[in-house]
């Protein structure tokens, strides 16, 4: 036998099979009416996710606001007094003014490099991760119910 004959054996056994519907018993406007439910669900499930998801976030930011803000009071402390020492030890050699305002030009300096790369890292935050994928894979699987 040839390679034509199996391909056409092939074709005909194709083409007696018949094609059934994977749902015969519904109709167009039940499967519709479905799919429009199946895609309410999901939505809700889709803003349930993203509330659970947007709450722990907002715990943990919470959280580590608290610690800092701790961390950030004591630190501003201990900055003021041992700017103040640095800025008598200086006077000893100089004008208090003067000493003074060296104090102050380092810290602005301070503040300057912690803005920036504070700003380099507040742009590297991607806000809900999980929920941005599970709508993108959403779509597409709304996408493949259409067809």
């Amino acid at each position: 036998m040839s390679q034509q004959d199996t391909t056409n054996d092939r074709r005909a056994a194709a083409d007696e099979r018949p094609v059934a519907p994977k749902r015969d018993d519904q109709s167009l406007g039940d499967l519709f009416s479905e799919m429009t439910s199946d895609i309410g669900l999901l939505f809700r499930q889709e803003i349930e996710l993203a509330k659970v998801e947007t709450r722990d976030e907002l715990k943990r930011v919470g959280r580590v606001a608290g610690a800092f803000g701790v961390a950030g009071l004591g630190a501003w402390m201990a900055l003021l007094f041992l700017s103040l020492a640095l800025a008598w030890l200086l006077d000893q050699a100089m004008n208090t003014a003067l000493a003074f305002a060296i104090v102050g030009l380092v810290w602005t300096v301070v503040a300057l490099v912690c803005a920036m790369n504070g700003k380099k890292q507040a742009a590297a935050i991607e806000p809900l991760p999980e929920t941005r994928q599970s709508l993108k894979e959403d779509v597409q699987w709304v996408k493949a119910q259409k067809s």
